[in-house]
């Protein structure tokens, strides 16, 4: 019997994202398509369990513990909508959308419903270009 060929990155993430509870699904599958549309440079994986956002474009080489591809890494642990951004220090976030003070120089930020996704789309759409402008091309 052949082996049924893996599913791509985008197939594994649209599957998580329809596991998810009811309550978030929806909310979870607007902002994933905000941050693809920000850019053709952002493409998406199962990254630490969650659906994660990297940037596919080239770049100058570099330590791979670094994690300076990695974007964004949702964490929806207990139901609850975290948007990690693992670099998010080196952003200069006017918006206030970026929260905590990591030493690691990650930054998050919660939604709490698809109201609160829609009232801050905007901001994210600005964070994660001005990302995008930080990379080491």
């Amino acid at each position: 019997m052949p082996n049924s060929p893996k599913p791509t990155d985008q197939q594994q993430v649209t599957q998580h994202i329809q596991n998810l509870d009811a309550s978030i699904k929806d909310t979870v599958e607007t902002l994933r398509q905000i941050i693809l549309n920000v850019s053709d440079e952002i493409s998406e994986r199962i990254k630490w369990n969650n659906p994660s956002f990297y940037y596919n474009g080239e770049m100058q080489p570099f330590d791979p513990k670094e994690y300076k591809r990695e974007m964004i890494v949702f964490n929806l642990h207990k139901n609850r909508i975290m948007l990690v951004f693992p670099s998010g220090a080196k952003v200069n976030d006017t918006t206030g959308l970026l929260t905590g003070n990591y030493a690691d120089g990650r930054r998050i930020v919660v939604f709490k419903d698809m109201e609160d996704v829609k009232a801050r789309k905007a901001d994210l759409h600005l964070v994660i270009t001005k990302w995008l402008k930080l990379v080491d091309k």
